[in-house]
């Protein structure tokens, strides 16, 4: 089966697909994933075939307007004051998507929420789609509310708040997808209003349950880890972590920097006052450490699966992907959401008493994080970090997608 992946995003938005496409190809599948350019290196050099989407929106993050949308908002308000920078650009990757599907000819189109043209590819293409998503918010419920929202729960409104993010990308686009569905893909401007024949939400069923009200057509298959078996922490890392207790990581993905040399010196002094080590990646460039006193090793980054069960808990901006890693290593979390789905996670882990009350980045400092980092440090929490861990581990995410994948296209 010839199988076609298109991911939109971050890093975080990114890895979990490549996990993914590796399952479906030891199972003898061919498989393409679409992502942007940025990441070629790391989808290829991995084995998976690349296509290449436009890099311009993950770009703007590093701008002065980007910097500036992500420092003033909260949740997914960040995105929509970057939509007059976002419009000029949607054309492009729209053809680019359609561009990749046609000459990959795939028999299924996998995609996630953001690459809001694959509904219309596959109804040009007259193929079904998979939609598979990091995070729930795509199949109305009455269990929560959507996970755009900074709500834990909207009572009678909880599943109509869905629509915003089934419908929100089409609504925002609405022009450009009608001239595009008629100029480029010669359909009609309207488009079939079909929706996936499969819904895989990657993430624990642990910490998000499986809300009653969803179909056999929804499956939450567990997390999509991509693993670093052989990876080695560098001689400066590997001497750091010998050499004392634990350290806390602190590391905020690709998260732009907005203030990183305070954000770095906060950190250090957090640390310190706790007496503790912590080992700090810098990332995308929300931190910078001008400067590391012996108690803190700063990294660029380092895989998540090996380097966190090194380490006694994790502070961090409640990305996805970092969130599922902390919960597998069964290590307490501070975190510190900037956008998008962040506080959703970061509610969810306060839920499940494995991390404490969230941190607002606009008023944090080192008092505030000191006290956050020392809760960690309390034996109810660390058990139940544990607990959770090893549940975690004992999931198979993608081995649980690719069978629901291959079962619907009955192979």
């Amino acid at each position: 089966m010839r199988i076609a992946i298109s991911t939109l995003g971050t890093r975080g938005d990114v890895q979990p697909y490549v996990a993914l496409a590796l399952g479906l190809m030891r199972r003898g599948h061919e498989v393409q994933l679409a992502a942007p350019e940025q990441f070629a290196g790391f989808v290829a050099g991995h084995g998976v075939a690349f296509a290449a989407l436009p890099g311009d929106f993950l770009a703007l993050l590093d701008t002065p307007e980007g910097k500036a949308a992500v420092a003033g908002g909260q949740g997914f308000s960040a995105g929509f004051k970057l939509l007059k920078h976002v419009r000029p650009l949607m054309r492009q990757l729209l053809d680019r998507e359609w561009q990749a599907a046609r000459d990959f000819a795939p028999d299924l189109l996998v995609y996630h929420p953001k690459s809001i043209a694959t509904p219309h590819l596959a109804e040009r293409l007259g193929i079904p789609t998979v939609l598979a998503s990091p995070l729930p918010g795509f199949t109305p419920t009455a269990a929560f509310p959507s996970p755009l929202l900074p709500f834990a729960s909207l009572g009678a409104l909880n599943r109509l708040s869905h629509q915003l993010a089934i419908r929100g990308g089409a609504v925002l686009f609405s022009r450009v997808l009608r001239t595009w569905r008629r100029e480029t893909l010669e359909l009609s401007e309207r488009g079939s209003g079909a929706g996936p024949r499969l819904t895989l939400y990657a993430y624990s069923p642990h910490v998000v349950p499986v809300p009653r009200d969803w179909g056999r057509d929804v499956a939450v298959t567990g997390y999509w880890f991509l693993d670093a078996p052989d990876w080695q922490p560098a001689p400066g890392l590997s001497s750091f972590l010998a050499a004392g207790d634990k350290p806390v990581y602190v590391g905020f993905g690709s998260m732009p920097g907005l203030n990183p040399v305070q954000l770095g010196n906060d950190v250090i002094a957090a640390l310190a006052r706790l007496g503790r080590r912590g080992v700090l990646a810098t990332g995308g460039g929300a931190l910078q450490i001008k400067q590391a006193p012996d108690h803190i090793h700063v990294i660029d980054a380092a895989p998540h699966d090996r380097l966190l069960s090194l380490t006694s808990a994790a502070v961090h901006h409640g990305g996805a992907g970092t969130t599922a890693s902390a919960l597998r290593a069964g290590i307490p979390m501070v975190i510190c959401p900037f956008l998008g789905d962040q506080p959703f996670w970061g509610r969810r882990a306060t839920t499940l008493g494995v991390a404490g009350r969230q941190l607002e980045r606009k008023t944090l400092n080192a008092d505030s994080l000191a006290a956050a980092i020392g809760d960690t440090a309390e034996a109810g929490m660390q058990q139940r970090a544990a607990q959770l861990g090893a549940l975690v581990r004992t999931e198979d995410g993608v081995g649980t997608a690719v069978a629901r994948i291959e079962a619907l296209m009955g192979h």
